[in-house]
């Protein structure tokens, strides 16, 4: 509120008295405490000096409970007491007192004790819990007595079906909601499963791993190995869990065999030490047990000795000897497990040295990668290079990235090298991508800087020998390899891709400049074919390039090259040398002739027998333009595309001398090839740009801020503008004019109220000390009475 502070007062004795000390401070406020709170409750207090009793006893000594009786607590009547104990508590003890027991009737002067009668009464209740647990034992019985006879009666009662009550049939069932809510709260629970480990984890722990099995395979190939490998099994149960809880150490061996014979000696060992623990055990047990068992001992002793001096003592004799037999044996024996056990050592040695190394040093250079891959297998390079790429993980060390990206590089190097091999080793280079894979994974953008560097030596190589020669030779296998590597690392589909789209681009400049002069070549030629056609498969972007090129390995077939309705773009000739290069010499080869698979090594080297290879070339050529027929399905009925294919197919190529196989490869082709071309127009631009409408200039009119135009000459406008300006300007003036006298009369009513307010907190404290005065003077006036 305006103008209003509230202030407070520290009423306490003494807050500001200097001259006080704390302690009398806090002394004098509890004495003052006290005596304000004693008089209050002075007019309620009873006598404390007079001591109450109940016939004659004290009620704080029967506070005490000092006679405390055993309540039956397995008592069946609980709610019930005995006429006895009702009359020693709540009758003053007179009953008891008065009770007299019918071998005391002789002496009747004579009072029973209280002790005397307290042991009576707990005879008493105990003789009745005896009874009342014997009647219930009795009881049981009777029932299961009547429950088995019931039993071998029922089967002798039909068997009647239960009416359904009027509370079941009244009852409305369940609907299908309510049920799947029951179901859903009986339902198992999700356990939670382990934490799933990061990537630097799984890292970390498996060079661990391989570290752990290197040194392992050090110490059995310097031998070291032997002692731990010779340690017996411990018994494991069959019920055991293998969680690695023990609850007592078992010290129980299983049977073993060592170097071919039974291991006694551990037997042996095992044998003393459990009967030096069982003598141990038996000075341990009670002085009784052992006298009785020392008797027994003796008697059994004497018994022996008797028989083996009377019976036995042949034999002793010919102990001696079989005792010499058997160290000889012994002997013997040690020295062939001796020499077996050495011949063990030395397998395993050399198993340990043939046994591949668990860890690899990260190659420097390409030299290093060649000597760490050379003699061995292609699994076997594949797991070099996987344990060298768990061994150095980025996330192990800081130069580890660079070791890798570095590995990547000299990996497509190694890979061109075993694709340029003769014969090629492609199963090695099938064993590798994996681990190519993984690590463009890890390195995308040196994985793409590396391709990248690859393809444009390429080109720019194949671009020199053009201007050089003019003419260009087809790419050899260690490229085809990396396209084909570059289709598998890199996405395909995307409209443009720092990898794939020059990829693309090799593929096509090599489809349109390299010529074909051998059938090595249009092996290549078909290979490229391919993988164009897979790098266009998901985006199915059209490529003519590929078109071009099928039509011109279609033309190398043709006998007759004279009359065509058909024309042959670069790298092909309508006419001249090597155009006859897929022609058929032999008319009967193609009932020798199978169809197998195309392969990269026929890229390298033909296969024996021309013919054959000219017709699983034909062959493989069809299936692609099958193959394209069902990639641009839409763009068949278009006639500059698949038409000159469809003439060559239909008018001039020889298919009596081929195959079946593909004298129906031929026909599926001409079905999907419609006969006659669309008429439809392709689409093309327009020579002129259209001719815009003709627009009419806008009307511009200036908008004023009060919203209405108002006026046609300046001094109108501004007339009008200071009028509205006034009239704003007015209503604001009121505005507050209204806000200030609304402030003024609500204070005037807060002062007025406070005045009322601060009367009647006057008159009300007048009222209540006159009302004291009056108290106190009727009080003065009752005690004058008095």
């Amino acid at each position: 509120m305006k103008d209003k502070n509230n202030k407070f007062v520290d009423r306490r004795f003494g807050e500001y008295d200097n001259k006080i000390t704390p302690e009398e401070k806090i002394l004098q406020r509890f004495t003052l405490e006290r005596q304000r709170t004693h008089d209050r409750k002075d007019m309620y207090n009873l006598n404390e000096e007079e001591e109450l009793t109940h016939y004659g006893q004290s009620l704080a000594e029967l506070e005490k409970m000092t006679d405390v009786i055993d309540s039956d607590s397995d008592s069946e009547e609980k709610g019930l007491l005995s006429a006895e104990l009702t009359a020693t508590h709540f009758g003053g003890g007179g009953g008891l007192l008065r009770k007299k027991s019918a071998g005391d009737e002789g002496d009747e002067h004579r009072p029973k004790s209280r002790q005397e009668l307290i042991e009576e009464l707990i005879v008493k209740s105990k003789q009745e819990k005896r009874e009342r647990q014997t009647q219930k034992e009795e009881a049981q019985v009777l029932t299961e007595k009547l429950d088995q006879e019931w039993k071998s009666i029922q089967n002798l009662l039909a068997h009647k079906t239960p009416k359904e009550t009027k509370d079941e049939a009244d009852k409305p069932k369940m609907e299908e909601y309510d049920v799947m809510v029951r179901e859903l709260g009986f339902e198992m629970k999700a356990q939670p499963s382990e934490k799933l480990k990061s990537a630097e984890e799984l890292a970390r722990e498996e060079r661990l791993r391989l570290q752990t099995l290197e040194a392992d395979r050090l110490k059995r190939m310097m031998g070291e190995a032997e002692e731990e490998s010779a340690q017996t099994d411990t018994h494991i149960s069959a019920d055991d869990i293998n969680d690695g809880f023990v609850l007592d150490g078992d010290e129980r061996k299983t049977l073993a065999y060592k170097d071919g014979k039974w291991n006694i000696e551990g037997e042996e060992e095992e044998r003393e030490e459990d009967d030096e623990e069982g003598g141990e055990e038996e000075h341990e047990t009670g002085a009784d047990d052992d006298d009785e068992g020392e008797e027994e001992e003796e008697d059994e002793e004497a018994g022996e000795d008797d028989d083996g001096d009377d019976d036995h003592c042949d034999l002793q004799s010919d102990e001696g000897s079989e005792d010499e037999d058997d160290q000889g044996a012994e002997e013997e024996e040690v020295s062939v497990e001796a020499a077996v056990s050495e011949e063990q050592r030395r397998a395993t040695q050399e198993a340990a040295k043939a046994e591949l190394p668990y860890t690899f040093t990260a190659p420097e250079s390409y030299s290093d990668l060649q000597s760490l891959l050379q003699g061995h297998s292609s699994e076997q390079q594949r797991l070099i290079l996987d344990r060298t790429v768990k061994c150095h993980h980025p996330s192990l060390a800081t130069g580890n990235k660079a070791k890798l990206q570095r590995l990547f590089g000299f990996l497509l190097e190694y890979v061109g090298e075993l694709a340029t091999q003769n014969p090629p080793d492609l199963k090695t280079v099938n064993a590798l991508i994996p681990q190519i894979y993984s690590l463009c994974q890890l390195f995308p953008e040196a994985a793409c800087k590396a391709v990248q560097t690859l393809l444009s030596d390429s080109a720019h190589s194949m671009e020199e020998t053009l201007e050089v020669k003019g003419r260009a030779a087809m790419p050899n296998l260690d490229m085809l390899v990396l396209l084909k590597i570059t289709a598998l690392l890199f996405p395909t589909s995307d409209f443009r891709h720092p990898v794939t789209t020059p990829a693309f681009l090799y593929i096509s400049q090599a489809l349109t400049k390299c010529v074909v002069v051998s059938l090595e070549d249009a092996y290549k030629g078909l290979i490229l074919c391919c993988l164009a056609l897979e790098f266009v498969s998901l985006s199915q972007r059209f490529f003519p390039e590929l078109l071009n090129f099928l039509l011109g390995l279609l033309h190398l077939t043709v006998p007759d090259k004279s009359s065509t309705g058909y024309t042959v773009v670069s790298p092909f000739r309508q006419q001249g040398k090597n155009c006859d290069l897929l022609v058929l010499t032999d008319p009967n080869a193609s009932h020798s002739w199978n169809r197998k698979p195309m392969s990269l090594c026929t890229a390298h080297r033909s296969p024996a027998g021309r013919d054959h290879c000219r017709l699983s070339l034909l062959d493989s050529c069809l299936d692609l333009v099958k193959r394209c027929t069902s990639l641009y399905k839409d763009l068949t009925s278009y006639g500059h595309i698949f038409q000159p294919i469809r003439t060559l197919l239909l008018d001039h190529l020889p298919v009596e001398l081929y195959p079946a196989c593909i004298q129906d490869l031929h026909r599926e082709i001409l079905d999907a090839i419609p006969e006659e071309p669309s008429q439809n127009a392709p689409l093309v631009f327009k020579k002129k740009k259209p001719i815009p409408l003709k627009l009419l200039t806008p009307k511009i009119v200036q908008i004023l801020d009060y919203g209405k135009k108002r006026g046609n000459t300046k001094e109108e406008k501004e007339r009008e503008r200071l009028k509205h300006k006034y009239k704003r300007e007015f209503k604001g003036a009121l505005r507050e004019i209204r806000k200030d006298t609304r402030f003024l009369a609500q204070e005037k009513l807060n002062d007025i109220m406070s005045r009322d307010a601060e009367r009647k907190r006057k008159v009300k404290a007048l009222y209540g000390s006159l009302a004291n005065q009056e108290g106190e003077w009727k009080a003065l006036k009752r005690m004058k009475r008095k």
